[in-house]
Formats: structure tokens, C-alpha cells, sequence
């Protein structure tokens, strides 16, 4: 089961790999589009778990409950051989943690909680509920296998994820009348609606700044479907014109396509902190991340927070080539400043983007497979 976007990605790839080494699995569980597409048939409509922050999970705590309840119930129900939570942990750790005080099911979460950023006991406290995790980053294993946990790293899906061709990027440019001697800014306000609601005016509010000194600067902004509409009321209000790139009545490979070329075509991007910082690697598009959450969840989590950086790339190369604005710091002014300074230089993060693939698994088995095959062997 996954949460988000992000997670359905993974298992769809999972499923795919599952199918391949295994023909005749069968799947239960809650996904998204793309779980959906290799047979999976959601519990219920996933957007439901998209959501981040203790301010905006705490108005549907009851309900968030009641679905935790539901699950855990259908898993045990099932009887599986094995039960795969992806990320969201905070939805999936409680189901799991149902399901094996209920039974002896096999639980396996795919992404490891990130113990070397914020939080370093909950590895320990995840090992009562989970026997096996599949991690993304390969400095991640020692930590799960310290507290008793089977890991294996499986590689991230952004390293060996098909990149948009020339020809592709041309076209794509073509298509939504941008010019290639106009500098082509790709904007990624976020995939659940809280964060669309709080990084899109300020991310809007920048642009209009930057394009004042810019003004042959144009704007893309690819949608992720659970979050379109949002994206789309926030993008008529900014102050500089911007192309909304929306998948939702384009059939699954086109919107794909039209993604990977929209990332291959940018010149630079704006992104919201999260797993997008290693598709836009993948591209070779040079970012700025950024980040803030409610008051609430700010001071709270900024208490339990290891690390100096939230993006990626900077993490797995131990670097800070990707400028950040995060938090107190996230204003229009500091994300201007930060967009003038890449759009100036934007070749400084290209030799570690580079690396991050290398370091991610680049070149190897495809990690959906590479799960796939680990899950079973460790049955």
C-alpha cells in the first residue's frame, strides 16, 4: 500500500518486478494510478493519505484513524504472503503495527525512515512492526540492521528512469510555443494540497520578481493529477504568465512523456524539497529547493531535525551544491535571490547530479525488479 504519488511510483515499479520474477502474484492493497495500472485495485481512493505536517493531519485524525482500522482489518483478512507498506509512515507503520499484533504477517516498508535526518529512534521503534525494508540511498541499510531489521538497498527508480531525447524537448517546446532563445523555468509547487497552498503564492510572487529583471522568462508548471486543480487556481493569480502542464485526460505513457520532456526542456527549476530533486537529477535540470510547513509543524519538527539540508542531491553526495529556502527563510525575496544566482550559473550541480544517479544505482538492475527479487528471496 502507498500514500502519495511519490510511493505509487515505487510500487508501481514493485508490482511491475513482482509480475516478472513471479507471474501469477496477486495483488491487494491501496495505490494509485500507477499500482492501479498493473492490477491493483485500491481499498479506497489514496489521495486520502496525501498529507504532511501535524496542522494539517490533525483536522482528519479520526477519520485517518478509521482507515488505519479498515486496512489493517482487510490486510488480516487476506491472509498474504507478505505485506508491503511504502513510505507514508505514518499511516503505514500504524497499519502494520495492527497487523502484527494480530497475526504473523510478513511486513516489509519500502523507504527507510530517514533516522539520519531527524529522529534517529524511530528505526529502533519500527523494528516491532516491520521484519524487512528496502531502502533507496545505499548508507541506509546499517541503520535498519543496527535495531534488528533485515535491509536491503534496492537502488532509487529516478536512476534508471527513461530520459526525454532532444527531439522529445524540441517538441515539447514547440507544442506550448516556447522559444528556445527564451530562458525556461520549470516550477514544482508540490504533490499534496497543503503544500501547493503554501509554497504557490510565494513561489508565484518570486517569479513575477525575477521576470521584472528577466523579462523574456517563461514558466512551465507540471501538475501532479491529485493536485491539479489547486495548482491551476494558484497559476491564474501569479503575476507572470505560466504554461500548467495537466496529465489527467492524457492516457498513463503520454503523461509520462509530457513530463519527462517538460524536465528535460527547463533550463532551471523551482521545486518543493522532496523526492522530485532526483527526477530533476535524472534530467540534468539544475533546481532551486524549497521548503516551509504550517507555524505548528515548523517549531515542532525543527526540534527534532540532524541535518542541514533537506534536498537529496545534497545528501546522498554530501554536498550543498543545491541552494536551499527553507522555513523562516522561505520569502519571495530569498527564492528570487536564489533563482538569480542559479539562472547566472546554473552549471554547478551538474557534475553531482551525475553522481547522485551513479551513487543511486545508474546503469544496474531495475529497482523495481531489484525489490521484487529481494522480497521474495527473504520470504
Amino acid at each position: 500500500m502507498a500514500g502519495e504519488p511519490s510511493g505509487d511510483a515505487l510500487g508501481g515499479a514493485l508490482l511491475a518486478g513482482l509480475k516478472q520474477v513471479s507471474p501469477g502474484v496477486q495483488f491487494q492493497g491501496i495505490g494509485g494510478p500507477l499500482m492501479q495500472a498493473q492490477g491493483l485495485t485500491s481499498l479506497f481512493d489514496m489521495s486520502e493519505l496525501s498529507l504532511m505536517g501535524i496542522a494539517e493531519v490533525l483536522p482528519k485524525y479520526f477519520h485517518l484513524k478509521r482507515r488505519i482500522a479498515e486496512t489493517a482489518r482487510a490486510v488480516i483478512d487476506a491472509k498474504p504472503d507478505v505485506l508491503v507498506t511504502i513510505d507514508s509512515p505514518d499511516f503505514c507503520l500504524r497499519v502494520a503495527k495492527l497487523v502484527k499484533a494480530q497475526s504473523d504477517i510478513r511486513t516489509v516498508h519500502y523507504v527507510a525512515p530517514t533516522v539520519w535526518a531527524w529522529r534517529p529512534g524511530r528505526a529502533k521503534k519500527m523494528a516491532h512492526m516491520i521484519d524487512h525494508v528496502l531502502a533507496l540511498f545505499p548508507f541506509e541499510p546499517p541503520y535498519m540492521e543496527a535495531v534488528g531489521m533485515d535491509c536491503d538497498f534496492v537502488g532509487h527508480p529516478a536512476a534508471n528512469a527513461p530520459r526525454a531525447t532532444d527531439a522529445e524537448q524540441v517538441a515539447f517546446r514547440v507544442q506550448h510555443g516556447l522559444s528556445d532563445a527564451n530562458p525556461l523555468v520549470l516550477v514544482l509547487p508540490g504533490s499534496r494540497q497543503g503544500e501547493v497552498a503554501r509554497m504557490g503564492p510565494v513561489f508565484g510572487e518570486a517569479l513575477g520578481a525575477l521576470a521584472r529583471t528577466r523579462p523574456n522568462l517563461r514558466v512551465v508548471v507540471p501538475a501532479a493529477p491529485a493536485v491539479a486543480d489547486a495548482v491551476t487556481s494558484i497559476v491564474a493569480n501569479w503575476p507572470v504568465e505560466a504554461v500548467v502542464i495537466d496529465i489527467r485526460n492524457m492516457d498513463m505513457e503520454a503523461g509520462q512523456a509530457q513530463k519527462r520532456a517538460a524536465f528535460g526542456a527547463a533550463d532551471v527549476a523551482l521545486a518543493t524539497s522532496g523526492t522530485v530533486a532526483l527526477e530533476l537529477a535524472a534530467a540534468g535540470t539544475p533546481m532551486v529547493s524549497a521548503f516551509d510547513l504550517s507555524w505548528l509543524s515548523r517549531i515542532i519538527i525543527s526540534r527534532m531535525v540532524t541535518t542541514d539540508t533537506g534536498c537529496l542531491i545534497n545528501l546522498v553526495t554530501d554536498t550543498r551544491v543545491v541552494p536551499e529556502v527553507i522555513g523562516h527563510a522561505f520569502n519571495a525575496a530569498n527564492v528570487q535571490s536564489a533563482m538569480e544566482g542559479l539562472l547566472a550559473d546554473p552549471s554547478t550541480q551538474a557534475v553531482e547530479m551525475e553522481r547522485t544517479m551513479d551513487l543511486l544505482g545508474r546503469g544496474g538492475e531495475d529497482p523495481g525488479v531489484r525489490a521484487a527479487r529481494v522480497v521474495l528471496d527473504r520470504l
